[in-house]
């Protein structure tokens, strides 16, 4: 009997000799590192910033190389799903998501053609910006949300509650900023073209806007908030679920509004003028409200104050996008079809792993220093991001497997869809379908790519990932995949003409 025991006891000896074993080489790799650091300082000289600095890390104790199979990781807090488990727990609300897309697709096919978007056509400019406030805004929240949930900070009723208030109230903050923001660059880039600024077009623009931010990311926060809490309740990874479900009705969600807000809107604009002047006032009324509840929270003021960066500029990004987007729909309408589609299903994919990496380094590290002694230099290989053994590699590519069979299903979707409109016929020939899905690999391995590099690089900057990286992805999505799209579109014009029978306008 005791020789029988004496198996697994060994067993259990040798595991924690070996997890010993990690751990004092993870913290002779953290010694070492301060090492360097005091090194650096006695023999630091003036001038380069700090970029520059990260990037060269020049000292002979951190110029390693790193073989992606031996790098030191604290394991305890790598995500503990398997690939099957992470593909299950992704493949439900990606499913969900494009289901979504797929609708936001057929309903901006819609009303592109109405007197809304018929009368103020630079309208489209603002739909990648505000389609993008789910990027800026509700996948953000939910990263943010998924992190504190998983570190265990809404475990207790008043956590949650406190919590949950002043990050609805920041969100409501962000939306009335970007929304007015984005409206005045709209009008900004309509004044390209034609040199001259429609002052009442810009007045129903921007209260449409900020009409339809405001309450479409209210809605969707709440819902975030259900969602985050629900899966923490019953063991589900949030980092997983929440931002896929942000997206699934993002799009659908805000389009509808901005279709709904923006025809009551026009015909105020015809009759009652001086209402969108009123909308506007009221919103702009209430930003110091929301202001005042967001400042009362610590996790929620330091984004309140620092957090505008990423915000504006992946707004700004969005509305070049759109701009791209107004000029293509003008020749090929049934581009407006899959335009959110291609679009979402990207940051949709490279939020689950910007959520997933920077919950990593919230538990692995301290802010401004990577985990296990890493250097930036080490996610610049585009070999360790997609073809390592790494679980952050191994997550890549299970997200890059959904890329195809999930466009080939939204894409049948779109034809059942619309099988029977005369209005928008949408193309679906072999050569159409074969560079668009290369757009959407395309596309999305950019995405993965640069989330893993932009996680490392700001957490080294010492700026909070879960604020910053979303919004830059998702807007670069919406670029790219516009982009990319329109490429598409136009080389299968140019090879196969007869497959783009939509009307062109």
């Amino acid at each position: 009997m005791k020789g029988g025991g004496g198996v697994g006891d060994g067993k259990k000896d040798y595991q924690a000799a070996v997890h010993e074993g990690l751990t004092t080489f993870d913290q002779l790799g953290i010694a070492l590192e301060d090492v360097g650091k005091s090194l650096e300082a006695e023999t630091a000289t003036t001038g380069g910033g700090f970029l520059p600095r990260i990037m060269n890390e020049t000292s002979s104790l951190k110029r390693r190389s790193f073989d992606p199979t031996n790098d030191l990781v604290n394991m305890s807090v790598v995500p503990a799903e398997t690939s099957y488990v992470l593909f299950f727990q992704v493949l439900f609300p990606f499913v969900v998501a494009g289901l979504g897309m797929v609708f936001a697709g057929l309903v901006l096919s819609i009303v592109v053609t109405w007197p809304l978007f018929e009368e103020i056509p630079e309208i489209l400019i603002l739909v990648p910006a505000l389609l993008g406030l789910k990027g800026n805004l509700e996948m953000t929240l939910a990263s943010r949300l998924s992190t504190l949930a998983n570190l265990g900070h809404m475990d207790s009723s008043k956590q949650r509650k406190d919590v949950i208030i002043a990050n609805l109230a920041l969100v409501q903050v962000q939306a009335t900023v970007v929304a007015f923001l984005a409206s005045a660059f709209a009008a900004a880039l309509a004044f390209i073209p034609s040199g001259e600024i429609d002052w009442a077009h810009g007045a129903l623009m921007c209260a449409s806007s900020l009409a339809t931010a405001c309450s479409a990311s209210l809605v969707l926060s709440l819902l975030m908030v259900v969602v985050i809490v629900t899966s923490r309740k019953y063991n589900i990874n949030p980092d997983n679920v929440a931002t896929p479900i942000a997206a699934s009705l993002g799009d659908l969600t805000t389009l509808s509004v901005l279709a709904f807000f923006g025809t009551v809107f026009l015909k105020a604009h015809n009759t009652e003028s001086w209402l969108n002047g009123v909308v506007i006032v009221v919103f702009l009324l209430l930003l110091p409200f929301w202001i005042k509840v967001a400042n009362e929270n610590e996790g929620t003021r330091e984004t309140l104050y620092n957090g505008w960066t990423p915000v504006i500029m992946s707004m700004l990004i969005s509305s070049a996008g759109g701009f791209i987007l107004e000029n293509a729909v003008r020749k090929y309408h049934s581009l407006s079809t899959y335009g959110p589609v291609l679009n979402g299903v990207g940051g949709n994919l490279a939020a689950v792993q910007a959520s997933r990496l920077s919950t990593y380094f919230h538990k692995a590290a301290t802010i401004g220093e990577l985990p296990n002694a890493w250097t930036i230099h080490r996610f610049t290989s585009f070999t360790r991001a997609f073809f390592s053994k790494e679980w952050d590699s191994r997550s890549a590519r299970v997200l890059l497997l959904l890329v195809v069979p999930g466009h080939i299903c939204f894409n049948v979707l779109i034809q059942l869809f619309t099988y029977t409109s005369k209005d928008n016929i949408t193309p679906h020939g072999a050569l159409f379908t074969s560079l668009y899905m290369i757009a959407a690999i395309i596309q999305v391995m950019v995405l993965l790519y640069v989330c893993q590099f932009l996680v490392s690089l700001l957490w080294k900057m010492k700026i909070d990932p879960d604020n910053s990286v979303i919004p830059y992805l998702t807007a670069l999505g919406d670029l790219l995949g516009t982009g990319l799209l329109f490429i598409v579109f136009l080389t299968t014009d140019y090879f196969d003409p007869d497959e783009l029978l939509a009307p062109k306008h």
